[in-house]
Formats: structure tokens, C-alpha cells, sequence
């Protein structure tokens, strides 16, 4: 298989930008690097700080595509990097599979980023990409249909498929000093769930093998291997970056402090073996040792 022509960053946000400036980057320092960079985004008042770190913007409504929307030359010989959430509500990636009809030819391979909340609460047991999927909110069922959707428009087209079950994200501008220095509690650490965690420049060197090792295709969980608490998580960027440690109150303190949207992932604990993804991705991870990713984000 050739190497891609261009990329397609379908959602240039935190991950996204930093994806599109590595590729940058590499161009023409790197053999089998894409040779031009494209970055869906919606607002136009973010095209020109795309410009400058080298990805050429693309302004778009993923909600109102048509044939019309997408361009031949962004597409063919393209990896595609789908890193746009689905819709806020229902239980149907629609804007997935807008997309994928939208597209005006086939690209070479698709990296669709997940996420581990498709397995569901395990009560802290080991998951891997083997496991049954049990998704309990509606975020995560809808995270289900577009590997489902994805799944089948790769079959239907012979398009590689990539899709990365991705946990929670750190880095720089990512880590919760600022919950640390405003004194927000933390639940008890017997009570907090087991939360799995990627660097984000970890993240990135992902997405680049997998749309440059044409071996790669499938499913992979995505981890740094460190499963720790919420409470454990916290307590370390708060040591590390010395700052005072939060308070540990009780979980039904913690429903009356704490934001429903943060609670709401108290209801889930698990493990995320990500043995396939280092056995298949040909490299270890930058930050396989949770504390040196902290450390350098703290920078």
C-alpha cells in the first residue's frame, strides 16, 4: 500500500491540532509522511491559527454536509482522522455517517478515535478489545454506533480501518491544577473508580503509525498501562506539582459538591489492557510512567 498523500483532520481540537502541526512538521523530513495537511473545523475564526502551525483549514458544518461539501483532492490517497464527537443527543452517530456519505471518493485508511467507555463498568477488571461492550450512557452508546457505522462503510468501500479506544487524556494545559488550587475535594480513595489515561503526545504518535503502518488495522485499546483511581490521579499531580492536597470527602458529599458531569464518570471503574496496541504499534510509548508525562506537562 502507498503512502497516504494527504491527511484529513476531521476535528482539529486538542488532539487534533497537535496531530496536524507533528505532521507538518514532518514533511519532507520524514519518509512515508502525508505531503499536505487538512483541518475540518467549524469556525472560521480558528482558520488562521490552523495556518500557522501548517494545516491548511477547511470550514465546515459536519451536521449539514452534502455531496457538494468535500473535495476530490482532500480525500483520495488521504488517511482520515475522525476525531469529531457524535451529536449531543440520541443514540446514533448522525454526523458520522453524514460524513462518510459525503465524501466524494474513497481515502486510503480511516483512524477514528473512541473511547473505553464503550465496555461499560467492569467494577475495576481488565478490559481488552475482546471484551463485550456494555456502554451505560448515552455518550457511549453513541460512541458504539460510529464504530458500528465506521465499521461498515470500511467494509462496504475496502477502506483500512483504524478505530483507537481512547481513555481519558492529559498534557499540557490538560492536568487539574487549577481544581487542585481552588480546593475542590476529591472522593475517598475507596470509593473513587479505576481511571485509565494516554498522553497526548502519546496519543498523536498513535494516530501517525496507524495511518502510516499499513499492518495496523482494527480495533486497539489505547493506555499508558498506569490504571490508578480519580483520587490517586489527582493526588499525584497535586505532590508532584506541590501544591496543598484535596480533601477526601465521602461519595455522597461528593454528589452534593461536585459538577453531575464529573459524577457522572464515578460510575464507572476499569482496566484497559493495551498489551495488542504495543505488540502491534512497533515503538513504546513516550510516557508509559505516568509521572514523567505529569512532569512535562507541568512545564
Amino acid at each position: 500500500m502507498n503512502t497516504p498523500r494527504t491527511a484529513l483532520i476531521v476535528g482539529c481540537g486538542y488532539v487534533g491540532r497537535r496531530l496536524g502541526q507533528y505532521l507538518a512538521e514532518q514533511i519532507n523530513a520524514t519518509p512515508h509522511t502525508p505531503s499536505k495537511v487538512y483541518g475540518v473545523i467549524r469556525s472560521p475564526e480558528k482558520a488562521d491559527a490552523l495556518q500557522a502551525i501548517g494545516i491548511q483549514p477547511i470550514v465546515l458544518n459536519l451536521d449539514q454536509l452534502d455531496r457538494t461539501s468535500l473535495q476530490a483532492e482532500w480525500c483520495k490517497d488521504s488517511a482520515v482522522f475522525y476525531f469529531a464527537p457524535p451529536p449531543n443527543e440520541g443514540e446514533h452517530d448522525t454526523r458520522l455517517e453524514r460524513f462518510l456519505q459525503s465524501l466524494p471518493t474513497t481515502p486510503q485508511a480511516l483512524i477514528q478515535i473512541s473511547t473505553t467507555g464503550v465496555y461499560g463498568n467492569t467494577h475495576g477488571e481488565w478490559v481488552t478489545e475482546n471484551s463485550p461492550l456494555n456502554p451505560q450512557t448515552a455518550r457511549a452508546r453513541r460512541r458504539v454506533s460510529a464504530e458500528q457505522i465506521s465499521e461498515h462503510w470500511c467494509q462496504q468501500h475496502d477502506v483500512r480501518r483504524i478505530v483507537l479506544r481512547v481513555p481519558a487524556i492529559y498534557g499540557p494545559d490538560r492536568l487539574p491544577l487549577e481544581r487542585i488550587r481552588a480546593g475542590e475535594p476529591v472522593i475517598r480513595n475507596e470509593h473513587s473508580p479505576i481511571i485509565n489515561r494516554i498522553h497526548v503526545d502519546d496519543l498523536v504518535n498513535i494516530c501517525f503509525a496507524a495511518a502510516t503502518n499499513a499492518h495496523l488495522q482494527g480495533v486497539y485499546n489505547v493506555s499508558d498501562g498506569n490504571a490508578m483511581t480519580m483520587t490517586e490521579y489527582i493526588q499525584l499531580v497535586a505532590r508532584l506539582a506541590h501544591l496543598p492536597m484535596p480533601k477526601e470527602i465521602s461519595l455522597e458529599e461528593a454528589k452534593q459538591k461536585l459538577s453531575p458531569e464529573l459524577m457522572s464518570y464515578m460510575n464507572e471503574s476499569r482496566r484497559v489492557d493495551n498489551s495488542k496496541l504495543l505488540r502491534e504499534l512497533g515503538s513504546r510509548l513516550k510516557y508509559d510512567h505516568i509521572e514523567q508525562g505529569i512532569i512535562s506537562s507541568s512545564n
